[in-house]
């Protein structure tokens, strides 16, 4: 797994609020409905978003969450860094091994190093906007071909 449980979770609930693209709040619970995640986990993710300031909540009768700026401006990384932390300073063994660099390669080593990169430059460069236009455009291709 790329990332955690809680970070998966944290990106299905921001695609959900980028898809809705409101400047009106949601409540933690639709969010939470919408992908089948248990409503107080998610909220307790919901305050580390808050906290990182990629979610802002608003109080009250109609309160909730919603996206602190705009979905084109919310990258993936963010979202992993703010709910998992920011990678290790030295990039662990796909394997396990203590010792593994360059210079000490494990037998992955050489072809990990290059998944693993790619994997960063993926997150680092994929926002909530384009992702929530996928998702959409996934669902109507979906929709479409149950009508056939």
């Amino acid at each position: 797994m790329l990332y955690s449980k809680s970070a998966e979770y944290a990106i299905q609930a921001l695609i959900y609020l980028a898809e809705k693209n409101s400047s009106d709040p949601t409540m933690v619970s639709e969010v939470a409905a919408a992908y089948e995640i248990p409503r107080q986990f998610l909220a307790k993710i919901a305050q580390i978003l808050v906290k990182h300031h990629l979610l802002s909540a608003v109080r009250g009768r109609n309160g909730g969450v919603k996206l602190a700026r705009s979905a084109k401006d919310i990258y993936i990384h963010q979202i992993v860094y703010a709910v998992d932390g920011a990678p290790p300073e030295h990039e662990q063994c796909v394997i396990g091994i203590n010792e593994c660099s360059d210079l000490a390669p494990c037998p992955f080593h050489h072809k990990w190093k290059i998944i693993r990169e790619d994997i960063r430059e993926m997150l680092m460069s994929e926002n909530l906007h384009v992702l929530a236009k996928r998702v959409i455009a996934k669902r109507n291709e979906m929709t479409q071909a149950n009508r056939k």
